[in-house]
């Protein structure tokens, strides 16, 4: 069986620290998602050769949860910069301005690098064809993956996001679908298993940039565990 990959975050203001962070877990991560809407500077090009694993460059906006407060068009700008710099995958969120959105795409696109589009529900997780209707929207997009996370209140809200997979795969559109929150937790180790594309892992209980969210450690203890009872 394929698992799916592991994306480590990182939260940090300067490229020095974005390191320190990363080098002790490098590792044991797929993907490394520097989250540049925490970032006091920008994203050097020797910081994310010096990572030496696929850098995810996020500018993730207030409006979706995040720390970036600036104009869209400056949030689109440092994304541009980041692929310029290096980094191979790019998240823009669904709900961005078309115009901007197709920009980014146009940038990636000449920077041989991958557009993951995401979609977040902090408040709870929406109904089946909510969910459904928001997963076609990713897949006209023309972006490379998706992403669909909630809040899950109950086991069947996190069983509700990790149904998607069939719908992606269906669609042959990598999809990474689990669920925030205690309730939801068992849905970050579980989509590995169902076709997802990628799970997000803490670099500690303390640097987590979610809530539910596994940390790296841990979640390698759970995949030996699993692997060691086959």
């Amino acid at each position: 069986m394929t698992l799916g990959l592991i994306c480590v975050p990182v939260m940090a203001e300067t490229c020095e620290a974005v390191l320190a962070a990363v080098t002790p877990v490098a590792e044991l991560a797929d993907v490394i998602e520097i989250r540049i809407d925490g970032l006091h500077e920008p994203l050097a090009p020797a910081c994310i050769a010096d990572i030496g694993k696929p850098v995810l460059a996020t500018n993730r906006p207030v409006w979706e949860g995040g720390q970036f407060a600036g104009s869209e068009s400056e949030r689109i700008d440092r994304l541009e910069s980041a692929l310029r710099a290096g980094a191979r995958l790019v998240d823009i969120e669904l709900r961005t301005a078309p115009e901007l959105w197709m920009r980014l795409l146009a940038t990636a696109r000449s920077c041989g690098a991958q557009v993951l589009v995401s979609s977040h529900y902090f408040a709870a997780t929406p109904t089946a064809d909510q969910l459904s209707a928001t997963l076609r929207q990713m897949v006209a997009s023309g972006a490379d993956i998706g992403k669909i996370v909630t809040t899950a209140a109950s086991p069947a809200d996190a069983l509700r996001v990790l149904a998607l997979q069939k719908e992606s795969e269906a669609a042959a559109f990598p999809l990474c679908a689990f669920a925030m929150g205690k309730a939801g937790m068992i849905s970050r180790l579980a989509t590995l298993f169902l076709g997802g594309h990628m799970t997000y892992a803490a670099l500690s209980p303390e640097q987590a940039t979610a809530p539910g969210q596994i940390t790296i450690h841990n979640l390698h203890r759970l995949l030996a565990l699993l692997d060691s009872r086959k």
